[in-house]
C-alpha cells in the first residue's frame, strides 16, 4: 500500500543542506499496523507529512496504492487527504465552537455527503468510540481522552483506507492512553491500516512491527 523509495526532504541552512529525511525505503502492506518510532528531531514528522500528502519529497519516490503521488494532481491529493486517510493528531485538531458530533460530521461535509447519511456515520462512529452519550459537549467540556476518541471518530467517518496517527497519545495520561491503544488495536483487528508515529518506544511496541527513523535514516524493521 504505502512504498518510500530512497525519499529525501531537504532544507537549506545558509550554505548547508539539512537532511530531514535521507535517502529513506521502506513497504508498509494494506492491513498492517506499524509504528514509525524515533527521537524528537528523528524526521518523524516529515515522514507523517510525505505518507499523508502534506508534503512532497525532494528526491525518490513515493508510491501508495501502486501510483506514484507525484502523478496525482493538486485536486487529486486533496480527494486522499479528506477520504483515504484518516488524520489522527496529538493535539486533538478540533474545532472549539463545535459539538463533538458537529467535529465528526465535518470532513463528511467537505466530501457533500446528504444529511441523512451523515448522521447515520456520525452516529455509528460516536458509537465505536464509545462517546454516543457526550456528542453535544464542545470540546472544553471534554476529558483528553474524549477529545482523542473524537478525533478518532472523526477520521473513522470518513471509511478511509489508512489511518496515520501522530502522537495520539502524547497529550494522555497513562491509562487513558492504554485506552486510546486499545481503540486502535480494534481498528486494526477490522481490517484496518495503521501507521502509528511516536517517540515512545512502549507504545511503538504495540504495532505488529517498529521502523526506527534516527537523522532522517530508516533502520531495518524489526517483526514481532
Amino acid at each position: 500500500m504505502i512504498q518510500l523509495q530512497e525519499v529525501s526532504k531537504i532544507y537549506e541552512m545558509g550554505s548547508d543542506k539539512v537532511y530531514a529525511l535521507d535517502h529513506a525505503s521502506m513497504e508498509i502492506q494494506r492491513g498492517e499496523f506499524v509504528s514509525i518510532v524515533g527521537p524528537s528531531g528523528s524526521g518523524k514528522s516529515t515522514m507523517m507529512n510525505i505518507i499523508g500528502c502534506l508534503d512532497t519529497a525532494d528526491e525518490g519516490n513515493y508510491v501508495l496504492d501502486g501510483m506514484s503521488v507525484e502523478q496525482y494532481s493538486e485536486r487529486e491529493l486533496a480527494k486522499i487527504r479528506n477520504r483515504k486517510i484518516g488524520f489522527i493528531f496529538q493535539n486533538f485538531n478540533l474545532l472549539p465552537r463545535l459539538t463533538a458530533e458537529e467535529n465528526v460530521e465535518l470532513p463528511l461535509i467537505y466530501q457533500r455527503i446528504s444529511a441523512q447519511e451523515r448522521k447515520r456515520r456520525v452516529c455509528k462512529a460516536l458509537e465505536q468510540v464509545e462517546l454516543s452519550n457526550r456528542r453535544g459537549h464542545l470540546p472544553a467540556q471534554l476529558s483528553g481522552g474524549q477529545q482523542q476518541r473524537v478525533a478518532i471518530a472523526r477520521a473513522l467517518v470518513t471509511m478511509p483506507s489508512l489511518f496515520l496517527a501522530d502522537e495520539p497519545t502524547g497529550n494522555l495520561d497513562t491509562r487513558t492512553g492504554q485506552e486510546i491503544m486499545g481503540l486502535f488495536h480494534e481498528l486494526h483487528a477490522a481490517g484496518n491500516t495503521i501507521v502509528l508515529i511516536t517517540h515512545d518506544n512502549q507504545v511503538a511496541g504495540e504495532a505488529e512491527r517498529k521502523i526506527h527513523i534516527r537523522d532522517g535514516k530508516v533502520r531495518e524493521e524489526e517483526r514481532y
